[in-house]
């Protein structure tokens, strides 16, 4: 019996050619898209940082139009705090300004050197010596490690138009970020300050807005449940900042460490 006649050569002469024009042409088209979304995508976040830093720039000048710089001549004893803290951590170039409201926060910003510290007179009025330094040290800390400029520049990344898909992963990890920034920027504060339970009562007077008891106090150095963790974790995801009980939580563990006493007694010699 005969073998089947098995045979391509009915295949339109020029098929393999424009297949692998075709590839190309895909390959092609995957590239030149790329490209210009990463071109796109570039100048963005370059647009975005000329903002920040006239932005900036306007911030620091209305900043000082009716704040109080902070000085040896202005308020001593402020500025005794801010040099020490500035000595321990070597923040680089740092301008500290008190805002008179009865706030209770502080922040920093600028992308050009010297960075701006500040901080609004109600943290004066319930904080005492240590606890300001903490919160001194905090913001110095985001200033040493970068994050005062980088927040300008990964913002303006996570702010890169996109998908609906993947502008809600750049949310969640430009805050997941943020968070990991805080736990950081507390290890400097309690660099600064020196005093484990200083920097806890002054993470609890920020969060209760000065109705500090010692109640409060003691809630914060209680361990999580279960539940208490989930609803906390889950209330993080959208949060630039950690929940109160996390970051006492790792800074008790941090202060246990030997790698805490080990900086500290270096940043003591720098005092």
């Amino acid at each position: 019996m005969p073998l089947p006649y098995d045979t391509d050569e009915y295949r339109y002469p020029n098929e393999h050619v424009i297949f692998w024009i075709t590839i190309l042409l895909v390959f092609g088209v995957i590239i030149a898209t790329a490209t210009a979304t990463f071109c796109g995508s570039a100048l963005f976040v370059a647009i975005m940082l000329v903002m920040a830093y006239f932005f900036s720039a306007s911030k620091h000048n209305q900043l000082i139009s009716h704040a109080q710089q902070v000085s040896e001549h202005t308020l001593p004893g402020l500025a005794r705090v801010v040099n020490g803290a500035a000595a321990r951590l070597r923040p680089g170039p740092v301008q500290t300004f008190v805002v008179p409201a009865k706030v209770l926060n502080a922040y920093t910003f600028g992308l050009a050197s010297p960075k701006v510290v500040v901080l609004y007179s109600g943290l004066l009025q319930v904080m005492d010596a240590d606890e300001v330094k903490f919160i001194v040290g905090h913001e110095m800390g985001h200033v040493r490690l970068g994050h005062t400029w980088l927040n300008s520049l990964v913002g303006g990344m996570a702010g890169i138009p996109s998908p609906f898909g993947a502008a809600v992963v750049l949310y969640f990890a430009f805050r997941w970020w943020n968070r990991a920034c805080e736990y950081s920027a507390d290890r400097a504060g309690l660099l600064a300050c020196g005093n484990l339970n200083k920097a806890i009562s002054a993470l609890v007077k920020i969060e209760t807005r000065g109705r500090y008891t010692r109640a409060d106090h003691e809630r914060a150095l209680q361990p999580l449940s279960g539940e208490d963790a989930l609803v906390e974790d889950f209330g993080d995801l959208f949060s630039t900042h950690p929940g109160i009980k996390r970051r006492v939580d790792e800074l008790r563990r941090w202060a246990a460490s030997p790698e805490y006493l080990r900086l500290q007694e270096l940043v003591n010699g720098n005092a």
